[in-house]
């Protein structure tokens, strides 16, 4: 029996899910399954609208080995196992002649604990919140959650908190879930047989695609233990944001109140002696803590390193002592103990983490302001370390034993991907040696037409911005373009303070186009209400450069209040720029030039989302058409024609807004017609 070609399958996945075969999604699945059929690397850029997620499924799927499929997002994640995988699976089915199983799997508190939900959270300063479950009708937002969630363990078959909507409070959450560290284990849970985490990691080992989430991907290859099932093939997608979560995960913090926590905890697990003993180290770590001034630590303090190395010893006396005691007082104390010894050793990690000392790792104190809602935070200041890079990591671990593919719309950075290759641990293009992995760069180009679908406008004549500097002037030109475009504008600001002020500004100035703001309102109800309304403008910051998805007319105007640098005193930022420099390197362009870059490009992005979109990307700083780099920034945008006259690119957004609004009432007619018959 003949083996299936891969445009055979390709052009069966493609009619099932309704979709139309594109010549940059022929290629990219050529190209990947060039990569797993040799066991090689592919780095490939795929512009919106090329479909690359069948792009690398079908020649994934037919290869027939195991597949790990990490995302970013949650949106995609459901994408694939809900829409793409399913359709794929039975349009495959046929010509394969087999029917690939699939699998999602997440992190463990992703997922509802039972022992949690049942028995309640082991004592600390929650203690009792369990009881609202029991109340007839709780009244504060905690108790509801809490009954909902109650409510939801009887109907979920897989107890992954995303798939409960509407969601929930991150507080909320923790009182129904576990970390790996807390967690008793399925051989001594009373509710092991049933647990919702382990059902999804034994789907996972029976399924040939394993679809997960970079936080996963990265703790499987920090942590040693590995936590997904062994594959030959790995293709990473939203690969533009791997490098910064797996920087996350491998960032480790300590503030007063965890530490204060894990002493509550472990208090009625040890002898008097050695909960003083942590006792003290506390309060010692919590004094220092209270003089911290945010930066970077190119040394540890004295002060500091003695508290740390006193918290470091008091935390391995508790762990030693947690896992010899057994006090009948305490109420199921397996469960405590998990949790007192989670707690403990976080803290004793972190803290002979800094205390040791690393060249590799960049030390740092951050203040930080209250915050309430689902991501609740105190006051107060926090330490915090994270790997000067993860290149080293990434190359080591993720490159070995298997081919990668990584793929994102947004790859190739001033002309081509040795940018992003360097921060996964690559060689430029097509110079490794032996000892390194080999790769190959691919560009399948984008079904749009850029140049006839957007402009890109750079506002040349406004003055340089300086930093946390009144820009009356960048104001003037935002409110004529919005007026220009009929509203219809993503404002994507480099702070969320200049975000705000510019709402401000913008909504006693053109009161007639209503502006939402970021944190206002949850981003999906944000986003929901800008793409209803045409005259609405939606202005934030960090999630809207990368997480708008709205084809039409709602969104004309993409504006960029400045090229998004990282700030001067970001400590990771600017840890990584000196240390390029002392290398012999050039700091800017390796850094703060590709950070911006690849933002600038996501960001570009969120203009053209279908074949039918037109408008303009407004770049309102100067230094993209004036600054030596502003050439490596533009090659990293979609090849838009471009102007920096302010008069025709508003005789253009006129003109678009016009031919919307004529569309828009088209359309009403339509429908009004189409009601008055019916």
């Amino acid at each position: 029996m003949t083996k299936p070609s891969l445009p055979e399958l390709l052009h069966a996945a493609v009619t099932a899910v309704g979709g139309t075969e594109r010549p940059g999604q022929v290629t990219m699945a050529e190209a990947v399954a060039e990569a797993i059929d040799d066991g090689s690397h592919l780095l490939i850029q795929a512009g919106t609208g090329t479909g690359k997620s069948l792009g690398y499924l079908v020649p994934a799927l037919a290869h027939g080995e195991r597949v790990v499929v990490a995302t970013a997002t949650l949106a995609l994640q459901r994408q694939l196992v809900e829409r793409d995988l399913p359709r794929t699976v039975d349009a495959l089915h046929p010509v394969l002649r087999r029917r690939p199983e699939f699998a999602m799997l997440k992190g463990r508190s992703n997922y509802l604990c039972l022992h949690r939900l049942r028995e309640g959270v082991p004592q600390d300063e929650e203690e009792g919140l369990f009881d609202q479950f029991e109340a007839a009708a709780p009244t504060s937002k905690l108790g509801q959650d809490l009954l909902r969630l109650r409510e939801w363990s009887d109907e979920t078959e897989t107890g992954d908190r995303d798939g409960l909507t509407p969601g929930v409070s991150d507080r909320a959450w923790a009182q129904v879930s576990v970390s790996s560290r807390e967690c008793l284990g399925a051989s001594k849970c009373a509710y092991g047989a049933e647990c919702f985490a382990e059902m999804a990691r034994e789907r996972a080992k029976l399924a040939e695609v394993i679809v997960t989430n970079h936080a996963l991907l990265a703790i499987d290859a920090i942590e040693g233990a590995p936590v997904l099932p062994q594959h030959e093939v790995l293709i990473v997608d939203e690969a533009h944001e791997l490098v910064s979560r797996v920087t996350g995960v491998a960032t480790g913090e300590l503030t007063p109140g965890q530490v204060n926590r894990a002493v509550r905890r472990a208090a009625k697990l040890v002898n008097e002696k050695a909960a003083d003993q942590l006792q003290t180290a506390a309060e010692g770590f919590e004094r220092v803590m209270e003089l911290a001034l945010p930066g970077r630590l190119e040394e540890i303090p004295e002060d500091l390193g003695y508290a740390l190395m006193a918290l470091r010893d008091a935390a391995r006396t508790v762990i030693s002592g947690i896992g010899a005691t057994r006090d009948k007082s305490v109420q199921d104390e397996d469960a405590v103990r998990k949790q007192a010894l989670a707690s403990v050793e976080s803290v004793h990690d972190v803290a002979e983490r800094i205390a040791n000392g690393s060249e590799w790792d960049v030390v740092w104190y951050e203040r930080h302001e209250p915050r309430g809602g689902a991501a609740y935070r105190p006051s107060g200041a926090s330490l915090r370390v994270a790997p000067m890079s993860v290149s080293g990591l990434l190359r080591e671990k993720l490159f070995t034993d298997r081919s990668v593919v990584l793929t994102s719309a947004t790859l190739k950075l001033g002309g081509d991907f040795n940018g992003v290759g360097a921060s996964l641990g690559l060689a430029p293009e097509g110079t490794a040696g032996d000892d390194l992995p080999q790769w190959k760069g691919v560009d399948v180009g984008s079904p749009f037409d850029y140049p006839k679908q957007g402009i890109l406008y750079v506002a040349k004549h406004l003055a340089r911005p300086a930093r946390d500097g009144d820009r009356g002037d960048m104001l003037d030109e935002l409110t004529e373009l919005i007026q220009a475009a009929g509203g219809r504008t993503l404002g994507l600001f480099s702070s969320m303070r200049a975000a705000q002020l510019a709402a401000e500004e913008l909504r006693s100035r053109i009161p007639e186009f209503p502006i939402l703001l970021q944190g206002e309102e949850t981003l999906g109800e944000l986003i929901k209400n800008f793409a209803a309304d045409p005259k609405t403008c939606l202005f934030g910051t960090l999630s809207l450069w990368q997480g708008v998805d709205v084809p039409g007319a709602s969104c004309q105007l993409v504006v960029m209040d400045k090229i998004p640098f990282p700030r001067p005193d970001d400590p990771l930022m600017s840890a990584r720029q000196k240390a390029v420099e002392d290398a012999g390197g050039n700091g800017f362009m390796a850094v703060a030039a590709t950070h911006a870059a690849l933002l600038m490009a996501q960001g570009a992005g969120r203009l053209v989302r279908a074949t039918g979109d037109r408008g303009v990307v407004a770049v309102l700083d100067q230094r993209l058409a004036t600054a030596r780099y502003g050439s490596y920034l533009k090659a990293s945008l979609p090849n838009f024609w471009s102007t920096t006259d302010p008069h025709v690119v508003r005789r253009s957004l006129a003109a678009i807004d016009a031919a919307a609004k004529q569309t828009e009432e088209a359309s009403a007619a339509e429908q009004a017609e189409a009601a008055e018959e019916a």
